[in-house]
């Protein structure tokens, strides 16, 4: 049984990867505007890749990919799919590599455990987010349940933050890191990509995300609230608003930290996480969120101790578990009142940073500011340097571009 197994997990890794490896040109086919160069050059910022309606592709400096969407949810949806058809492409097949491999390990179907938790989760997401993920399905031709896969796929698996201000920080301005570890190996990394998305009434918010997916895992908007995530136990605990959705909703929503606490506070959670949150007020929160407990939110704010961690700083609430929460304590407590962008990127690197590392960010929520560094195919994030790029400045681009 345990060969068959072996065998046929190769044979499906073998299979996604042919799809993607050989699809005709054809497949992937935009309706939008050529590029207007095709070279490009490290340091210049933002660069114009494409456009279609409700929707302009970028190049961040040359490296990154940067998705501009804009309007109502079918409107977003659509555009991210014209725009970005091979890159949703590599994310699926990765995706799909990741979940076979590991339901396979368990003796369990990954379609079917992810099927089960769209199903019990599905009550509770706003419809927005379905209609934007129907349109990006059909605008790719895909099977909309593959696209719900996709934007559902880590509610089945299960990284460290930290956000600083006042006299924790050099100068005394907020600065947020998150330190996302999570599936390296698996090079999703690949298909990176920095979300703007700018939806009809509600707040404009930038992404670090992934092509073709609607959700949010390290996000800040417009009013400078930012938010990260660390993933517990809990798999299974599913009748609740899916994580990647809450975080999209406090993104979309929320203004201020307290404002989010109290959304966190008003929906039904699923599984076990943990949040970091910071705004351009200087509110700061630390957040275990355990879903079907009878406290399920529980905040912690600067100064405070927790049992969980192994010390507290004023001006400082970080989250993080093992030996690797102890080195990011004893790295802020050793360049306490000297933080800076720069110091904050060493105090997350390795072994804060796990070699799973896929993304790391730095934000400073009062400039709207967004410093991003992404895996290498054989490094882990914080090895690899640092994009910058402003919110306010990309909202600016976008507008330049379409009219």
């Amino acid at each position: 049984m345990e060969s068959f197994r072996k065998r046929f997990l190769f044979l499906s890794i073998f299979l996604v990867l042919f799809q993607v490896t050989f699809a005709q040109d054809d497949d992937f086919n935009l309706e939008v505007d050529e590029p207007t160069n095709g070279t490009f050059v490290t340091g210049q910022g933002l660069t114009f890749v494409a456009e279609t309606k409700h929707g302009v592709r970028a190049k961040l400096d040359g490296v990154r990919d940067v998705l501009f969407l804009e309007g109502t949810p079918e409107e977003m949806g659509a555009a991210h799919g014209r725009l970005m058809k091979s890159e949703i492409e590599s994310t699926r097949a990765r995706v799909y590599i990741a979940g076979t491999a590991s339901s396979l390990a368990k003796d369990e179907s990954f379609i079917a455990r992810t099927d089960e938790a769209i199903l019990r989760t599905k009550p509770f997401v706003p419809e927005r987010f379905y209609s934007e993920m129907d349109a990006l399905a059909d605008s790719l031709g895909y099977d909309r349940q593959d696209v719900y896969r996709l934007n559902n796929f880590m509610e089945l698996f299960h990284c460290s933050g930290v956000a600083v201000r006042g006299s924790a920080s050099k100068d005394g301005r907020v600065l947020h890191a998150r330190v996302l570890d999570y599936a390296r190996d698996i090079g999703l990394q690949d298909s990176s990509t920095i979300i703007v998305f700018m939806p009809k009434g509600h707040y404009a918010w930038i992404s670090v995300s992934y092509s073709g997916f609607c959700g949010a895992v390290t996000a800040m908007n417009e009013k400078g609230l930012a938010i990260g995530e660390m993933g517990g136990g809990g798999e299974g605990k599913w009748d609740g608003l899916p994580m990647a959705f809450m975080m999209r909703r406090v993104a979309e929503e929320c203004s201020t930290v307290d404002e989010a606490l109290a959304l966190m506070k008003s929906v039904p959670l699923t599984c076990d996480y943990y949040y970091v949150l910071s705004d351009a007020r200087g509110n700061l929160a630390a957040v275990q969120a355990i879903a079907e407990s009878e406290t399920p939110v529980v905040v912690l704010r600067p100064g405070e101790d927790c049992a969980r961690l192994p010390g507290a700083l004023a001006d400082v609430v970080y989250v993080s578990a093992g030996t690797r929460a102890t080195a990011l304590f004893e790295r802020l407590r050793d360049n306490f009142g000297n933080i800076d962008v720069e110091k904050l990127q060493e105090i997350i690197r390795r072994p804060v940073a796990m070699n799973s590392n896929l993304h790391d960010a730095i934000f400073a929520p009062e400039t709207l500011d967004l410093w991003h560094a992404e895996a290498g195919k054989k490094t882990p994030a914080c090895d690899e340097p640092y994009l910058h790029i402003n919110l306010s400045e990309a909202i600016e681009f976008y507008a330049r571009h379409i009219e």
